[in-house]
């Protein structure tokens, strides 16, 4: 039988411990963020990573915004654009030697895949970068793309090479990567401080937005499905399988089980969410790669996330006003609830891990008023 006293001790030893766990978890979380913020004084690189339609363009355009940011738009465009007869696995290894090049603002391997005698202006969607509508860049900073178009479209790309030294921070948009494995020579480099934003989207909103742009994302569609003979009527399923299969792969390698390496350098957004809350989404996704909100790009964040406008047409890549959370339910109304089914039946397992609850009729999938967005995940 234990001594009263020495009982007594036991249990307060026990308490003290107990504590002391206490304290040391809340300091060690404290202390060990889930995402680290970048080093000060040091250049940060940003991949926004992402797939076609899935509001990329939007999300690119905030970073663009920022006065601190040197923003290229699918400089991979160029080099599928090229080699339009292999398939994606192949282009792998070339997109990622001109990214590891872009980072370090060494612009000599995109200059091959570049026409003639480049320019700034031969950078695919150029002038969608308000770093290269400004100087060092350009001669004069353009109030829009239109102006930017007449003012800085005889600008040299030595003068972009120069200008991208100049930024803390080098920010690029892809949409060509299907795996996060492809990634670790850049995330290894110690050179770099590359942080990865995954952008994903509903699968379902996504086929609803290809639909409305096939024609333009054929190419593409192509060369993701390797030339594999797929039928017109089946082909944007497919894609819509592969997307959700690399979002997947991407998700797990980055935030599930990631290696020691990739540990705070990832980032899962929801396009949702920031259709839902883009203040608070887009100040997060700031944080996690070391930029401050200014008071120009929040108006700006405002005026095209509160808009009038309901999205659709087929002018690919066009920002503009829109009410964003409207847009991003737009789906659920438009896209026939057969081939609701046939997208959920394909990319349930993905659906399933990012937060996106199925609907089992088309009453159900109508009913605006049904949440579909599982607040728990990811």
């Amino acid at each position: 039988m234990i001594p009263r006293c020495r009982f007594r001790t036991l249990i307060l030893l026990g308490v003290l411990q107990g504590a002391a766990v206490v304290l040391f978890y809340d300091w060690y979380t404290r202390i060990s963020p889930r995402h680290s913020p970048p080093p000060e004084g040091r250049k940060v690189h940003v991949l926004l990573l992402s797939s076609w339609r899935s509001g990329s363009s939007f999300l690119g355009q905030v970073f663009s915004q920022h006065p601190s940011v040197f923003y290229l738009m699918e400089p991979a465009w160029h080099v599928w654009t090229r080699n339009h007869k292999s398939g994606a696995k192949s282009l792998r290894v070339p997109v990622r030697e001109m990214l590891w090049g872009l980072y370090k603002c060494d612009f000599s391997l995109i200059r091959d895949y570049l026409p003639g005698n480049p320019r700034l202006s031969s950078f695919f969607m150029w002038t969608r970068s308000q770093a290269l509508c400004s100087p060092p860049a350009c001669p004069v900073k353009s109030a829009n793309e239109s102006h930017c178009s007449q003012a800085c479209h005889s600008a040299s790309l030595d003068k972009a090479q120069d200008a991208c030294t100049t930024y803390t921070h080098v920010v690029l948009k892809e949409t060509r990567f299907f795996e996060m494995e492809s990634l670790y020579p850049l995330l290894l480099d110690p050179n770099l401080d590359l942080r990865v934003v995954h952008l994903v989207r509903d699968p379902r909103a996504v086929m609803r937005s290809r639909e409305e742009s096939a024609y333009l994302l054929d190419r593409d569609s192509v060369i993701v499905l390797e030339h594999r003979n797929v039928s017109a009527a089946d082909r944007q399923y497919e894609v819509v399988r592969e997307i959700c299969r690399s979002h997947l792969d991407i998700y797990e390698r980055g935030f599930l089980d990631p290696p020691a390496f990739l540990e705070g350098r990832y980032k899962l957004v929801r396009y949702e969410d920031v259709a839902r809350n883009p203040l608070t989404e887009l100040n997060s996704i700031y944080e996690f790669v070391g930029l401050k909100m200014t008071y120009e790009v929040e108006e700006w964040i405002q005026k095209m996330t509160h808009g009038r406008g309901k999205g659709g047409g087929n002018v690919a890549f066009k920002i503009t006003s829109r009410n964003a959370s409207e847009v991003s339910q737009a789906w659920r109304t438009v896209l026939k609830h057969s081939k609701v089914q046939r997208i959920q039946e394909l990319c349930k397992g993905a659906m399933l891990l990012l937060g996106y609850r199925t609907v089992e009729s088309e009453e159900e999938q109508k009913r605006l008023d049904i949440d579909l967005l599982d607040p728990g995940q990811p």
